[in-house]
């Protein structure tokens, strides 16, 4: 309880203007106490009347102030104590804070801004806002640096009503000065109109928000349906091309196993043969010996005694009925195993195009595009800003307010970049294409191309030309007539030239759209496909020097 006594005495002895310890302090006809210099301060900041900074008491003419040397005392003899009422650092105003405008020397934060005083407060010097009867119907708002802006430059008046027809605030004085016979309103009428209309947009944002934020809850659903589905197709493939495997395998290891067999059965039977043969061959071999030895035998009588006693020859298979085939016997095998080889082989290559197909089919359920605009009126509802990318573009172009591109003789100096063009002279464009966007291109000269483009198209060679890709789609614009390219395949488009012309792009439905904008709008081509990437808007012009090539990008409102 000390304490909060300590307490109270310091804030008894502040000056509500400097909130320190009194210095030579004086007292105002109204009662209440400050220091000397900073009243005086505050009153020479006042013209003709005077009042006081607490109760707002004027005073005329200027009092004459003297020192309370009560009070004097009273204050030297709580400096003695030691104590201080200065407040905390962190009260004190930074350069990011709005700051009290009557503290003097140090200023506090401000914690309230008042719309009639068109000043702000600390909490000290806003309590007769909030005590007196004479400023309750001030308007007292969040602390703002921005007050002066409320007042009339030419007038030096609080701006309280609006022009309608100028679409300003003004004070009363330009209602019946500058701006007389203008729809006016005042500004509390005008803000209670224009709060509706913000309360219908924040509602309309806010119900938007709810919309996307579930369908990005769809989109993450779908994402974790895939990715699920995906993997376990992924097992189950997995799966049936290893049994199938397997299956190849056990049939290759029981043909394997049948040609051992038969190569066993084959090669015992003729080594059977072969020892038969051989047999037969020693038994020759034999009797021609006794035959030769009888042959040598003078006595004619043993001769004739010994030749009936010799067996005839049995009968001999002749060499012809063995069939040589070097490397050749199991060749229907291989033949057969071949043509099996290339009948999986049929099955897989056309099972392979119907699993791609099925796989490729596989798609995200998007929401049901909406329907492509009809009017130029509709279009225009989806009319984005175009800015060209100086990183891109070729060193013959020259590039001016960012949506601007000519072709000159001489190069520019441009700094090398990996994103500059360097065989073709055309340019991208900063921005990334999404959702629904249309912008328009009002082209001069023999030739340009309007294109859109990925971001990661080539940047050399041939194939880095609008349109020569599979990464580009492109109109080719002459006085002649208009081309559609893509992927170097051209479709020659039967209409009228214009000089302007204008595209159309759903990102999420795959749909482009080139159109010819003159008294009314015609469609040149539609293209209709699956786009993997964001887009960029691209422009391509000519290289004739003798001819002037421009190109820029609308704006429109």
């Amino acid at each position: 309880m000390a304490q909060k006594g300590v307490d109270l005495d310091q804030e008894t002895f502040s000056c509500s203007i400097c909130l320190d310890l009194l210095k030579d302090p004086v007292t105002i006809p109204c009662g209440h106490s400050y220091c000397m210099k900073c009243i005086e301060g505050f009153w020479d900041k006042e013209e003709n009347i005077h009042s006081c900074p607490q109760c707002r008491k004027t005073f005329k003419p200027r009092p004459v102030l003297e020192k309370n040397t009560m009070l004097a005392a009273l204050v030297d003899q709580l400096k003695k104590t030691g104590l201080q009422a200065a407040p905390a650092d962190h009260c004190y105003a930074g350069p990011e804070d709005v700051s009290c405008d009557f503290c003097s020397g140090r200023k506090l934060k401000a914690i309230k801004s008042c719309l009639i005083c068109l000043a702000s407060y600390c909490e000290k010097h806003l309590q007769p806002h909030l005590d007196e009867a004479a400023f309750k119907k001030h308007k007292l708002v969040e602390p703002s640096k921005n007050l002066q802006e409320n007042i009339c430059s030419i007038h030096d008046e609080v701006m309280k009503m609006f022009c309608r027809t100028d679409q300003k605030c003004i004070c009363y004085l330009c209602s019946v000065d500058e701006h007389r016979g203008h729809d006016t309103v005042s500004a509390a009428a005008e803000r209670t109109e224009r709060q509706r209309d913000l309360e219908e947009s924040q509602q309309q944002i806010q119900q938007r928000i709810q919309d996307r934020e579930k369908e990005v809850k769809l989109l993450q659903q779908e994402v974790e349906a895939i990715n699920q589905s995906g993997n376990q197709t992924v097992k189950n493939s997995e799966k049936i091309f290893t049994l199938m495997i397997n299956l190849i395998q056990k049939r290759s290891c029981l043909v394997m196993q049948q040609i051992r067999s038969q190569q066993q059965t084959e090669v015992s039977r003729v080594k059977d043969l072969q020892e038969e043969l051989e047999q037969e061959i020693t038994e020759l071999k034999r009797r021609d010996a006794e035959l030769k030895q009888l042959s040598l035998t003078e006595d004619h009588s043993q001769f004739l005694l010994h030749y009936p006693s010799l067996p005839p020859l049995s009968e001999s298979t002749p060499s012809s009925s063995i069939n040589v085939r070097p490397l050749r016997y199991f060749e229907d095998v291989t033949a057969a195993v071949s043509e099996l080889r290339d009948k999986l082989q049929d099955i897989l290559r056309e099972e392979r195009t119907n699993i791609s197909a099925t796989v490729t089919h596989v798609d995200v359920l998007l929401p049901k595009p909406e329907p492509e605009p009809k009017s130029r009126a509709d279009f225009l509802k989806y009319s984005c800003q175009i800015t060209l990318d100086p990183n891109t573009a070729h060193r013959r172009l020259l590039l001016s307010e960012n949506r601007k591109v000519k072709v000159m003789e001489q190069p520019q100096s441009y700094s090398d970049h990996p994103d500059r063009f360097i065989d073709s002279i055309q340019v991208l464009s900063r921005e990334s294409l999404t959702g629904r966007r249309y912008w328009e291109v009002e082209w001069r000269g023999d030739y340009i191309c309007v294109a859109v483009a990925y971001k990661n198209i080539s940047r050399t060679g041939n194939k880095s030309r609008f349109g020569l890709n599979f990464k580009s789609w492109a109109l080719h614009c002459s006085p002649l007539g208009f081309t559609f390219v893509h992927n170097n395949i051209k479709t020659s488009i039967s209409a009228r030239v214009s000089s302007r012309v204008g595209v159309y792009l759903d990102r999420r439905a795959g749909v482009l759209s080139f159109h010819s904008v003159s008294e009314r709008m015609t469609l040149l081509h539609r293209v209709r496909t699956k786009f993997t990437q964001n887009l960029h808007a691209g422009l391509s012009l000519g290289s004739i020097c003798f001819s002037v090539i421009s190109a820029e990008f609308c704006k429109l409102k």
